[in-house]
């Protein structure tokens, strides 16, 4: 019973410092699934942490105007669902765009592409459809890469602007500028002289 207390007390240690879900893939160094499991249940029991969906645990944070708990962000939501099952997620091209601030408008559906299966999952309150996608578009390393190559997929050639170029080489740190410019060879061709212009190349 001690070592159960003990994990329980662990558990909500590392969501009070973690932002977001975690899945209970990210507890099981904790102790034995079965223990992990049965103090998540307890917690769980008492109010003290929130079941997301099977999986996916949060600490409930209140909002500071409505006084209710907070939901959390589909993309913390379905990173963390993805991290439990071992998959990649990328946010769709009109998701990008619109995170990347290269577009205001927000996409109706919620939708990523993945290295597993095409499929529509139910997320807190969220209705999250996965499409199934290939290594052009999943191998792309880092944080921001995916989703800048996505979202100039998603603009496409004919709108990429000086303004799209500007925003992106203004708003990008130099760890991602380099980063993106290591998965260069996932990129269409007429995206390699933006990309150099988005990390300052010279492209002439």
């Amino acid at each position: 019973m001690n070592t159960a207390y003990s994990i329980a007390d662990k558990i909500l240690a590392k969501l009070r410092t973690h932002r977001g879900p975690v899945p209970t893939r990210d507890l099981l160094y904790l102790g034995n699934r079965a223990a992990v499991d049965q103090s998540l249940s307890r917690l769980v029991r008492k109010g003290a942490i929130r079941r997301i969906q099977r999986g996916l645990y949060d600490l409930p944070r209140m909002g500071k105007l409505l006084d209710q708990p907070l939901t959390p962000s589909p993309d913390e939501l379905v990173r963390a669902w993805a991290k439990n099952n071992g998959l990649k997620v990328v946010p769709s091209g009109a998701r990008a765009a619109n995170a990347l601030g290269l577009s205001t408008q927000v996409p109706a559906k919620i939708t990523y592409y993945t290295n597993g299966r095409t499929q529509t999952l139910k997320l807190g309150p969220y209705t999250v459809q996965l499409l199934n996608r290939g290594p052009k578009t999943m191998d792309v390393s880092g944080r921001m890469a995916p989703l800048v190559l996505q979202a100039l997929r998603h603009i496409g050639r004919d709108g990429v602007s000086p303004k799209v170029v500007h925003r992106l080489r203004s708003t990008l740190p130099h760890k991602e500028k380099a980063e993106l410019k290591r998965n260069l060879h996932h990129a269409a061709a007429w995206m390699v002289p933006v990309i150099k212009e988005i990390t300052g190349e010279d492209t002439h």
